[in-house]
């Protein structure tokens, strides 16, 4: 970030960090009625309500928090999620007043209830909850659902009513004093990034009354510019994942599930209706129904979603979308363990005016990066390593390019270019994960290997590692359960040697 972009947006932490207290301590302060969470499964559900009553006595009074699973711990989409949403809010306002309404009230919620495939040492708890390299005035160690809560509380105050979804894994720096919603329809948030990162997400095409156009979802370069979607500086207006609906819009989606029947004809795992491909699509100016039937969906084209399209169409192509491009601001994604380690071993440098740092509540001397981490100076470790929540100890050796995440190291010797995850397991065993830096668990790769050709090598056939028919990193059963911490590090190194020729 250049200088004067750093300034603001410091400037603009520091106003809203102000608005976040202010929301704890004053009653006529505006701030959300509700903040709700979306969670995968019951069991991601109860670590959110966990990590939120940790964090009661820092939380507004007034707001009402809920963390809400998928339905039937199956996945049902961010669209059938957001239609859960407003069941839930729906039928408690009708408890509450007699009548249910959305008119009047401030919601927020946070999608979150992805597997973070990409990003392992999150999976267990949702990318919601990883840590963001600061220390919060407060002197808490911040994570993203914390810098959420404080960029957002400055919100209500520019909303007369409505609902603002957000992704869960991106970070969005900007000043909410510049967002202008008109309180009809729906308007998307939208910053300035370079085309090389847009085409590798969301990017709207806007209309010469200020609405999307079109919207263009992981474009290549050549198409986004054919498409007069880069400017002079090559950059795009990017999807950041966040969208205002207004009660209107909120009403009209809820009257596809206000019966009981209804609601489980949407959310289910087999239309598994689509936030941003369902529910944003028709709202762009250029959208055709016949091209809206060929959208990729979240699951399998079928025939269930097919006619669940058709009604959505229905209901939400009177409404637009305006687009709200906000500027100077910042998008960052945490979508792979790549861009954890590059974020947390360098560019966390470029956030040094949002008081970012390499080295959070840790005690580390030299170059690296830690988070709640203990590095012993007697301890050898290579160049850009990121600890977190872990302690090497003093006999230990880590090679460089290596993210060490809630693991003991003592004497062992870790190799290049890895990630070890350590995992408590309900039943109190422990796991731990080792995987390459470079690996996407959603690849049959590990260690850059062809994971299934690499184990027949060893006389490890796939029928003993897989048990469906997608043999993938995520699924392949290779890091046992072990009675404690130090046997599950020793098998993760074992397993790591025996696929490079030197295991025991």
């Amino acid at each position: 970030m250049n200088n004067l972009t750093s300034l603001f947006l410091s400037q603009s932490y520091q106003d809203t960090w102000e608005d976040y207290n202010r929301s704890l301590s004053s009653e006529n302060f505006p701030k959300w009625d509700y903040i709700i969470l979306t969670a995968s499964n019951e069991n991601q559900a109860a670590g959110y309500r966990s990590q939120i009553e940790s964090r009661k006595d820092f939380l507004p009074t007034e707001t009402h928090f809920a963390v809400i699973p998928d339905e039937g711990n199956v996945r049902v989409g961010s669209g059938g999620a957001t239609l859960s949403v407003l069941r839930y809010i729906y039928q408690r306002e009708e408890k509450l007043k007699g009548t249910g309404s959305f008119a009047g009230l401030r919601i927020l919620v946070i999608h979150s209830g992805g597997d973070s495939k990409r990003v392992p040492t999150y999976s267990a708890l949702g990318k919601l909850f990883s840590p963001v390299p600061h220390k919060l005035p407060n002197g808490k160690s911040s994570t993203l659902f914390d810098e959420f809560l404080i960029a957002m509380s400055s919100v209500p105050s520019r909303i007369r009513e409505g609902m603002l979804l957000l992704s869960g894994d991106v970070l969005l720096l900007f000043n909410p004093l510049q967002i202008d919603f008109p309180g009809k329809g729906a308007a998307a948030i939208s910053f300035k990034e370079n085309v090389e990162t847009g085409k590798n997400h969301g990017v709207f095409l806007n209309s010469e009354d200020g609405n999307v156009k079109k919207f263009l979802h992981k474009q290549t370069v050549e198409t986004l510019r054919e498409m007069g979607a880069v400017n002079s500086n090559d950059c795009v207006d990017i999807d950041t994942g966040a969208v205002i609906f207004s009660t209107d819009m909120l009403a009209s989606l809820y009257s596809l599930i206000s019966t009981t029947e209804d609601y489980h004809k949407y959310v289910n795992d087999t239309v598994r209706l689509s936030l941003y491909g369902d529910f944003l699509y028709p709202l762009a100016e250029d959208s055709t129904l016949e091209q809206f039937y060929d959208e990729k969906p979240e699951g399998e084209f079928c025939a269930e979603l097919h006619e669940a399209r058709t009604e959505v169409w229905k209901i939400l192509r009177p409404y637009r979308m305006k687009l709200l491009r906000l500027a100077p601001a910042k998008f960052i994604h945490f979508g792979t363990t790549r861009e954890i380690l590059a974020l947390m071993s360098g560019g966390v440098d470029d956030y040094k005016a949002l008081s970012w740092s390499k080295k959070v509540n840790s005690s580390i001397s030299g170059n690296t990066a830690g988070y709640n981490s203990v590095l012993s100076g007697k301890a050898s470790i290579g160049e850009n390593c990121y600890l977190e929540v872990s302690f090497v100890h003093s006999k230990a050796v880590v090679g460089k390019n290596v993210i060490l995440s809630y693991i003991d190291i003592h004497d062992e010797q870790i190799p290049d270019n890895v990630v070890l995850h350590g995992l408590k397991q309900k039943n109190g065993k422990f796991v731990c994960r080792i995987y390459g830096v470079e690996d996407n668990p959603k690849e049959n790769r590990l260690f850059g290997m062809n994971l299934e050709e690499a184990l027949e090598k060893v006389g490890i056939h796939g029928e003993e590692v897989w048990d469906q028919d997608e043999h993938l990193l995520w699924f392949a059963k290779i890091y046992p359960e072990c009675e404690s911490i130090r046997e599950a590090v020793e098998a993760a190194l074992n397993l790591f040697g025996l696929l490079h020729g030197d295991g025991i």
